[in-house]
Parts: structure tokens; C-alpha cells; sequence
């Protein structure tokens, strides 16, 4: 193993674990909708990702790095996604939780799959940080006459496979404890939490400077 994948292996799984917008959507979504959801949320997380690491491996990501309007409207739309997402979650913690075993609940349930999924998606399509990310951090892996297409879109693969483990790992450890988060009185704390979260994050993307 060379001393770059190595270095890589060692800061991408570093920055993989560090709790961030992913961390409470994936949370949101576990206890709201449970695991099957939080599955597919990882997956539209993890497909959001590998969009931006290959648009950034063949060069289109440029656009956002170079053109400072472009990448304020992505900003603030991935922003406002966010804070629709985390208020949402905020407006339904107000609610009290019934459980209704009706066709109309089942089928809410098999909806609340895709959209976990879309909602994983769309949170990272509309991030232009994790287009940036890709830009600027993959390049330091590369050595100088490597194939930087095939170099890049490798690490790229390995940072979302790191991703899709630890993320659903973590939806598997919520629900081993779904017991104690889906008491109503937990539920509703939890999802109140995860959804500020989601929200302060939304406002904290929106504001922060390149």
C-alpha cells in the first residue's frame, strides 16, 4: 500500500465518522420512519456523493470553484433544503405519535422509503461544499503521472463505500435501541433535536463564507 491511499484511508475514515448533516438526517429518519429508511437515506447520501466526486473527477465541479454566483444559488438552495427539512421534523415532534396498523399507515411507511432516499440525495446534490470537498482533497492523494480520472474516481469510491458502512452501521445501532427512541415521549425529543439540528446546519451552510 502506497504512503498516499494510506494517509487517505486514514483522513477520509476520520472525517467519515465526524457527526455532520448526514449524521442527522440518517438519526432523523431511523426514528421516524425506521431502519429500511434510514437505509435508503444512506444510499441517496451515498449516491449525492459519488455525483460530485465523478463531476469533480472530470472537471465540471470547476464551475462552482471558479464562479461565486453559481455557487452561492447552489449554497443557498441546498441551505433552505435543509432547514425545510429539519422543520418539518420540528413541526411533527409538536404532534402526538399514534399508531395506526391501517393500510393508509402501511402505505405511508412504504412512501416514507423513497422520500428518506430523495431526501439523502438531494441533501448532498444541493451542497456544493461536497463538490468543493471532492475538488480540492482528492488531488493531494494523486501522484504526479497517475491516470487523475481513475486515481480520483478510486478514492472517491472508497470515501462513499467508508460512508455507506458507517452510516448504516449507525442506522443498525438505533435500531437495536428502537425500544427506548420510540417511546412517544423519546420520539418526539428526539426528533424535535435532530430536526434543530438539521436546521442549524441549514443556517450555518447559508452563512458561511468560501
Amino acid at each position: 500500500m502506497d504512503s498516499r491511499l494510506f494517509a487517505f484511508l486514514g483522513i477520509a475514515a476520520l472525517l467519515t465518522i465526524i457527526p455532520g448533516a448526514d449524521t442527522g438526517l440518517v438519526t432523523k429518519n431511523a426514528i421516524s420512519r425506521g431502519r429500511t429508511a434510514a437505509f435508503f437515506t444512506t444510499f441517496g447520501i451515498c449516491l449525492g456523493c459519488l455525483c460530485h466526486a465523478t463531476a469533480s473527477a472530470l472537471g465540471l465541479s470547476v464551475v462552482l470553484r471558479e464562479s461565486a454566483r453559481v455557487y452561492e444559488w447552489v449554497k443557498l438552495v441546498g441551505a433552505g433544503y435543509l432547514v425545510y427539512i429539519g422543520a418539518r421534523a420540528l413541526w411533527a415532534a409538536r404532534k402526538p405519535y399514534l399508531v395506526e396498523q391501517s393500510a393508509a399507515f402501511r402505505t405511508e411507511r412504504g412512501r416514507g422509503i423513497w422520500f428518506s432516499f430523495v431526501e439523502g440525495l438531494l441533501t448532498n446534490l444541493l451542497n456544493p461544499k461536497v463538490a468543493i470537498f471532492y475538488l480540492t482533497f482528492l488531488p493531494q492523494f494523486i501522484a504526479p503521472g497517475e491516470n487523475v480520472l481513475r486515481r480520483s474516481l478510486f478514492l472517491a469510491c472508497i470515501h462513499v463505500l467508508m460512508g455507506l458502512i458507517w452510516l448504516c452501521s449507525y442506522a443498525m445501532l438505533l435500531d437495536k435501541i428502537s425500544a427506548v427512541l420510540t417511546r412517544p415521549s423519546v420520539k418526539r425529543k428526539l426528533e424535535a433535536f435532530t430536526g434543530a439540528v438539521l436546521v442549524a446546519f441549514g443556517l450555518r451552510l447559508a452563512m458561511e463564507r468560501r
